[in-house]
């Protein structure tokens, strides 16, 4: 006796195509699969010296504090801030109005602050 496991396909072609198309695009999405390593890191020039591990110091106390923030709250400051765009612009690109903008990004800068001090 034969068991079907499923529902019978009118096209079999068109459903491998399909198939073979969206592991593909899967494929091309995923950003490891285009990252290459640096040999050296770009920007620390000042390796071995105690700028360089005051640097590192100061890069994980940011990471670490942005990482307390939520998606919303850390798009506004990462866009805002560490990429000098203006208020409009970080509006337009996350879909809030200004004010909105200006709210999280001095509410998620109070949150930041205070997880540093501690």
């Amino acid at each position: 006796m034969h068991r079907r496991l499923g529902p019978r396909l009118d096209n079999p072609a068109a459903y491998a195509q399909t198939v073979l198309t969206r592991t593909f695009l899967s494929g091309r999405r995923r950003r490891s699969s285009t990252e290459m390593p640096y040999a050296d890191l770009p920007g620390l020039e000042s390796e071995g010296t105690a700028d360089h591990a005051e640097a590192i110091e100061l890069r994980l106390t940011l990471t670490d504090a942005l990482a307390g923030l939520t998606p919303i709250d850390r798009a506004v400051v990462v866009l805002r801030h560490l990429e000098g765009r203006s208020v409009e612009e970080v509006a337009g690109a996350l879909g809030l109005t200004s004010g909105a903008v200006r709210n999280r990004s001095m509410r998620a800068l109070a949150r930041m602050r205070e997880e540093v001090v501690r």
